[in-house]
């Protein structure tokens, strides 16, 4: 029978995908995934758990849940929720962080012995909070508002920076900055391992949302207000950590002076929602950002956490 406590091949250490400075979304996730193990125990809710006698160290996949877009025409986003990795102790209860469930709300963390991963910023105002442990920042409000940053991650990678008013798109890093917002078109959220939310757009004419940054997990779309057509913005991409599937963003909706809502980003399980002409749509299973709307908003996607041993 096999040590149910092996850690892996002597000589092949597990990687943690520690990338100094410079952070892009990873095209595979092999970098989280550790060698040797199967993956246990796939938990969604907040509770007990139960770890087989004689097992003391767990390797664990933390994500956080998904920050909600904001409810009023020409917000922005919600940011994905941050994701991380390691061992830990044994542990015999975790706490599952919930997607962002009112207008403008942050992504709850997810935690497993040492092991947190921060939720994702709501679009809570016209210039949001930052995001925190890897989180993706939410997008600003459409009349020339700043996003905001998203959060430096539990293994110390930098976070992207938020977008302004002179460079609209969210920076790159561990959280993708959340993209600024604009009179005619919406900054695009930062990529990274959790993505940014889009910008939103307010002008008086034609307007067009920003789409959320890709990432592991991705941002949510931004949202329209303008008073000829309007385009929400798409959901940002994601990808399963354990098979590398790729996962979509939900598409905005558009229309003339009405609907222009932002579709939900990806998670790490599951593609996110569309909009449905004034709801944003809902960000995917596993840190997906919900979408703005135009009258409702888009909820955050749920947490979730592997187990291996």
């Amino acid at each position: 029978m096999a040590n149910p406590n092996r850690r892996g091949q002597a000589g092949s250490p597990v990687s943690t995908g520690m990338q100094g400075d410079s952070v892009t979304p990873f095209a595979n996730t092999h970098f989280i995934l550790p060698y040797g193990l199967r993956r246990q125990q796939t938990i969604t809710s907040s509770g007990a758990v139960d770890i087989p006698a004689g097992v003391t160290f767990v390797y664990a996949i933390a994500v956080g849940g998904g920050g909600a877009g904001n409810s009023t025409s020409g917000y922005g986003g919600g940011g994905a929720g941050g994701i991380a990795w390691g061992w830990t102790l044994a542990n015999s209860s975790c706490v599952i962080g919930a997607g962002g469930a009112t207008s403008g709300a942050s992504g709850g963390y997810t935690r497993y012995g040492n092991i947190i991963a921060g939720g994702g910023a709501g679009a809570n105002s016209t210039v949001p909070s930052a995001a925190t442990l890897g989180g993706g920042g939410a997008g600003g409000q459409g009349s020339g508002n700043a996003g905001s940053s998203g959060g430096t991650d539990y293994w110390g990678i930098p976070a992207g920076s938020a977008g302004t008013t002179t460079s609209t798109a969210g920076g790159t890093g561990s959280g993708g900055g959340g993209a600024a917002g604009t009179a005619t078109t919406g900054g695009t959220g930062g990529a990274g391992i959790s993505g940014g939310g889009g910008g939103g757009s307010s002008g008086s004419g034609a307007s067009t949302a920003g789409t959320g940054g890709a990432g592991l997990a991705g941002g949510g779309g931004g949202g329209t207000s303008g008073t000829s057509t309007r385009q929400g913005g798409a959901g940002g991409a994601g990808i399963s950590i354990l098979t590398g599937t790729a996962y979509s963003g939900g598409n905005g909706s558009s229309g003339t002076n009405a609907n222009g809502a932002g579709g939900g980003g990806a998670g790490v399980a599951g593609n996110g929602n569309p909009a449905v002409t004034t709801t944003g749509g809902a960000g995917g299973l596993g840190g997906g950002g919900g979408g703005a709307g135009s009258g409702t908003f888009g909820a955050g996607g749920a947490g979730i956490l592997y187990l291996f041993y």
